[in-house]
């Protein structure tokens, strides 16, 4: 007997019960609840938001300042040790998430298998690092559509956008899922054209001018300012990688955990090198590093060194298209930020870090007051933008700007004590979805590098003249961190998770039934697909 909400399909030689992907939930939310998360995020959706977490205002914008200041050398060496943290942070992630997929993902993990003052700490700046960030993307729309129309209250545009948010955010995860999508498949397209366009334009096939290699050339060479400008520009690029964690949240409401997780963080390390190093290197190849313009670039996408690669070629159009593209990025970062400050929100409330009702999910599967929590306080946080000259803005970003580095770090040092405890168990590694390579060297890595740069990203405010307050901005995202651990583990002085206390059963996904249609070349209805589409997803799936 098959209920509704399984199908059966037949092939030549078998019938197949494939239990639907959408009754799946996910166990980790509260027994109370009779409501829970909705597994709505198909494969697509999670190798696409992989993607689009790695592509955003960090490369179409601020990339020329990168070699501005640490020369066409120096940047690609920076973001090319930057990939390898990234691709290491991911790996690590990757095998937690695979196993036990659920909301929160690494703050739930830091509580469950290190420490729960640290699950507590990660979880509340990483949900204060995406409220914030949403914040600065009602302010960047706002600022964009200046761009072309100064007749209209640029709060407008903000608010606009924030109701966007709020709808694509309050009725199904899909409609996270499908935006992130669509808006990442453009960008795809958009830094698949420019590095063409910026082949031809380097080659002199376009434009006029062969610029070959000359731009390594200028004086100075191609490391300008020797080991700190490299430095400089790795601050600069592990900012620009913000974000990249994002899939582990997803796989709380990923269709298939166990085999979209691996496949989308095990690309993300051969898509850093296709999008950012080729661009990086584009850039490099055919503006030089002395352009002023590429300074500016952070703040006006007239100049953005993508901007300035199409204008060599001869499109008058560029600035009109990136603003756009531009537009589309931050409306994606603000999606993301409301989707993943909610999950974590929910994930604290279910680990008892914050109130019970923030993990309330309506009828949708949607964790409704988290979501509200969040866009409230994003809300907030404008309108701090809009008084005072942003100075309580500007601390706002300062108190959330290491959040990323420290969550690499915190994803790292949970993943060692998750490997020990599982190791200790007496449990097989070969049972595990998906097993990390490089371990532990990987996790040494980014705790080692992370450090590194947490601590020595504000160098230059101790250079003479000292400003108090400089230093300050600068490190305030440390000391919230620090204050927020230590506070907690004064406060409830739990103690560090031992090996034998560690939970490795609940939340995880169990596949009752194994839907192996699309590995047998079978559609949703059991039929052959034809081979020109088989070869058309391939195609994509390499690209995309």
């Amino acid at each position: 007997m098959v209920d509704k909400n399984t199908e059966k399909i037949s092939s030549e030689q078998q019938e197949i019960v494939v239990e639907d992907s959408l009754s799946f939930t996910s166990k980790e939310t509260t027994q109370q609840n009779e409501r829970v998360l909705q597994r709505g995020l198909k494969a697509r959706h999670i190798q696409m938001i992989a993607l689009g977490g790695t592509i955003g205002t960090g490369l179409f914008m601020t990339s020329g300042s990168a070699i501005a200041n640490g020369g066409p050398g120096g940047a690609l060496i920076a973001y090319g040790l930057v990939g390898i943290l990234v691709f290491c942070v991911m790996m690590s992630l990757g095998e937690m998430s695979a196993l036990i997929p659920v909301a929160g993902s690494f703050s739930h993990f830091a509580y469950r298998f290190a420490d729960p003052s640290l699950g507590f700490m990660l979880g509340w700046v990483y949900w204060a690092n995406w409220a914030v960030g949403v914040a600065s993307e009602l302010t960047g729309v706002a600022l964009i559509m200046e761009y072309w129309i100064t007749s209209v209250n640029s709060v407008v545009w903000s608010v606009i956008c924030l109701v966007i948010l709020l709808a694509l955010n309050v009725f199904s995860v899909k409609g996270y899922g499908e935006v992130e999508y669509w808006i990442s498949f453009i960008k795809i397209i958009v830094v698949v054209i420019f590095v063409i366009v910026g082949i031809c334009v380097d080659t002199g096939a376009v434009g006029g001018v062969n610029y070959g290699v000359s731009n390594f050339h200028l004086e100075g060479g191609a490391f300008p300012f020797g080991f700190l400008g490299i430095f400089n520009v790795f601050i600069n690029a592990a900012y620009s990688f913000n974000g990249v964690e994002i899939v582990g949240i997803t796989a709380g409401e990923s269709a298939n955990p166990h085999k979209t997780v691996p496949t989308a963080v095990k690309q993300v390390f051969y898509r850093i090198i296709l999008f950012y190093i080729l661009s990086i290197l584009i850039i490099g190849l055919v503006i030089p590093y002395t352009e002023p313009n590429l300074l500016n670039g952070g703040s006006d996408i007239s100049i953005s060194p993508f901007t300035l690669v199409f204008e060599k070629s001869g499109a008058a159009w560029a600035a009109d298209m990136m603003n756009a593209i531009i537009l589309l990025t931050m409306i994606s970062a603000g999606n993301s930020g409301v989707y993943s400050s909610s999950r974590t929100l929910m994930s604290l409330a279910n680990d008892g870090f914050a109130p019970r009702f923030f993990n309330r999910v309506n009828k949708w599967g949607i964790p409704l007051w988290s979501v509200l929590m969040t866009c409230l306080v994003g809300c907030i946080a404008f309108i701090t933008s809009l008084f005072g000259a942003g100075v309580v803005f500007n601390w706002l970003v300062n108190l959330t700007s290491l959040a990323g580095l420290i969550t690499w770090v915190s994803i790292s040092i949970t993943h060692l004590r998750f490997r020990q405890g599982y190791v200790s168990q007496n449990r097989s590694l070969t049972a595990l979805p998906y097993r990390a390579p490089w371990f532990p060297i990987g996790d040494w890595i980014v705790i080692i590098a992370g450090t590194v740069i947490i601590f020595g990203q504000g160098y230059h405010t101790f250079l003479a003249p000292i400003d108090p307050s400089a230093v300050i901005s600068s490190y305030i995202g440390l000391i919230l961190a620090v204050l927020l651990y230590a506070g907690h583990k004064i406060w409830k002085r739990p103690a560090f998770v031992k090996n034998h206390e560690m939970d490795f059963e609940t939340g995880l996904f169990h596949d009752n039934v194994i839907d192996i249609r699309e590995d047998d070349g079978l559609d949703k209805n059991g039929n052959p697909i034809p081979k020109w589409k088989l070869v058309w997803k391939k195609i994509i799936s390499i690209i995309a």
